[in-house]
């Protein structure tokens, strides 16, 4: 009985890691990355690189994949030992974690602006933007939009 206890809490606790290894990740590509690069590319198509769509797609695919190998893997193998309870403590486990990341998935999450910030930064071909950008001076940003003849910004308003 012990045992099945420690699988148990084994199975929550992975879950919650599975989550935030893989889902974070792929729900970070979809709720931040990818509106962001669109509102860059909405303002003008050479602001942001194609390299950006690229490696977030590539970064989209291979979390999802991984994600779904891995949430099979536990289901497999909780069936094969006839262990219903470690699925179930593995899909609780990532509902808490969704429960407790969903708030700051989002773009108009500043963390998750500064980490769209911190890895997209690379594929601005402007040297002034890209910089601004990297040390995350929004002030600059929407500057050096502005001397670039652009009156809209990718910036949102954070909450």
């Amino acid at each position: 009985m012990e045992v099945k206890i420690l699988y148990g809490g084994l199975a929550l606790v992975g879950g919650w890691f599975w989550f935030f290894m893989f889902m974070r990740q792929f729900f970070f590509n979809i709720m931040t990355a990818y509106p962001l690069i669109r509102k860059m590319k909405k303002i003008d198509k050479e602001l942001i690189a194609i390299g950006a769509t690229r490696y977030t797609t590539v970064s989209l695919v291979v979390t999802g994949l991984l994600g779904a190998l891995t949430a099979f893997l536990v289901l497999y193998f909780s069936i094969k030992k006839a262990a219903a309870f470690v699925y179930i403590n593995f899909c609780v486990g990532a509902v808490i974690a969704f429960i407790m990341f969903i708030t700051k998935l989002g773009y108009h999450c500043k963390p998750m602006f500064e980490i769209f910030c911190d890895s997209y930064y690379r594929f601005v071909p402007d040297d002034e933007l890209r910089t601004a950008i990297y040390n995350k001076k929004y002030n600059q940003i929407k500057a050096r939009l502005k001397v670039m003849g652009f009156n809209e910004t990718f910036i949102p308003e954070f909450k």
